[in-house]
């Protein structure tokens, strides 16, 4: 295989990449699936309650958190289940710390969530 040292295609080239694992993650992985639904209702209902540019910024940012966080988590076990396939005390520690951060980042995600929507679906 013949090395592509120019910048644009190498660039193309990892951009190409990224999107297949994205694409690989919100089409094989169940709880992608799950958080990736429920960004699209929660940008449905940032277009329906007209949130403000500032509310769109930390809800961007808290859904991107918590995708990129559960793509690492699942790389993360992927890793752990092809090194050592059966159970392992160790792995399992390495796999509940990843699944920690994850739940760290969707804790953070839920509370901008609730700073959003609940003053909007309180005043209504």
């Amino acid at each position: 295989m013949k090395n592509d040292h120019s910048f644009i295609t190498g660039r193309l080239k990892s951009f190409k990449y990224a999107f297949a694992g994205a694409y690989k993650l919100i089409t094989t992985e169940h709880s992608i699936m799950v958080q990736f639904s429920i960004a699209i209702a929660l940008n449905i209902a940032g277009f329906y309650f007209g949130i403000s540019k500032e509310e769109w910024l930390c809800q961007t940012l808290a859904i991107g958190l918590v995708l990129s966080v559960e793509g690492l988590n699942t790389a993360v076990e992927k890793i752990a289940d092809f090194i050592h396939p059966e159970y392992h005390e160790k792995i399992g520690f390495i796999k509940d710390i990843a699944a920690g951060a994850v739940t760290f980042a969707a804790l953070t995600a839920l509370a901008v969530g609730c700073i959003i929507y609940v003053p909007i679906i309180m005043a209504l």
